[in-house]
């Protein structure tokens, strides 16, 4: 059988984030040793560690055929890809900023100004979209520091937290788009690895949606079952079990993680106690 192939960057926390993905998945990827390619021990995958701005390039031409990678970067070579999933992290903003010190009143302020980014495409997509004229300095590296040494007027740049631009004293004026990790692939795979390819998604999508939830546990007096079920966002209902105490029930169910503490104080004040609340390390729907 064929193996699949798929392209990751190479070094970064998108190489991270990705290795780690595709741990959770089930598959052994031997990464200790410092090699470009590694084969999967219990799965039919090789994986390509790329530089991130090569990964188009070597899917367009057949040399990879999935591949994770943020969606600036597709934007940015204007390639077309089927995105298969969003991965949900290496999330960021391509933004224009300024110098903290000069007023902005909108992107009008921007006309016949010079604005430095690495990511010339992208910038003059936008710009065009706002029929806004201006100069593009292509710079690789350290793009906050041109306006410091006269370069630029502006910058367009990558802005996760923001605190590289605060360090160099720019403010972030413009959000051009938002990114994070994505899932793509080729067009043309063959049924063979396509077969691969969705057994692959079936199991990304079931470590991504796990990672939303959390399993609880709690103990409640019968009397309020029906009370704490109407508080938990369960899929369908939640599991009950009798207690070795007369009287007395275990609920099992799932919580949003992003609803726990909420959820929790409400399940706390409904009667419920000895609540355990657990990772989901899959989750099949």
């Amino acid at each position: 059988m064929k193996n699949i192939k798929i392209a990751i960057q190479k070094s970064g926390r998108l190489n991270e984030d990705s290795l780690a993905l595709l741990k959770e998945c089930g598959i052994q990827i031997d990464t200790s040793k410092q090699v470009l390619k590694a084969t999967a021990s219990n799965f039919n995958l090789d994986v390509l560690f790329l530089r991130n701005d090569d990964i188009p390039n070597y899917l367009e031409d057949g040399v990879v055929d999935i591949a994770i990678l943020g969606e600036n970067t597709i934007w940015e070579k204007q390639k077309s890809f089927n995105v298969i999933q969003k991965l949900g992290f290496s999330k960021c903003r391509v933004s224009i900023a300024t110098p903290k010190g000069i007023p902005y009143n909108g992107l009008q302020d921007l006309k016949g100004k010079r604005i430095a980014t690495s990511y010339t495409n992208t910038l003059q997509n936008y710009l065009n979209e706002n029929n806004i004229n201006a100069e593009i300095h292509e710079i690789s590296g350290s793009v906050e520091i041109a306006p410091n040494i006269g370069l630029a007027d502006a910058i367009m740049d990558i802005v996760s937290s923001g605190g590289t631009l605060f360090n160099n004293g720019l403010v972030e004026r413009e959000v051009v788009l938002r990114s994070e990790a994505v899932l793509v692939a080729r067009k043309d795979l063959d049924n063979e690895l396509n077969q691969l390819l969705q057994t692959l998604i079936f199991r990304v999508k079931s470590v991504l949606e796990a990672r939303k939830f959390k399993y609880i546990l709690l103990n409640a007096p019968n009397d309020k079952i029906e009370e704490i079920t109407n508080i938990l966002p369960v899929l369908k209902s939640p599991t009950v079990l009798p207690l070795a105490m007369e009287g007395w029930s275990s609920l099992h169910s799932v919580i949003e993680k992003d609803k726990f503490w909420e959820i929790l104080e409400k399940l706390k004040n409904a009667g419920a106690e000895g609540i355990l609340v657990v990772p989901i390390e899959k989750m099949v729907l």
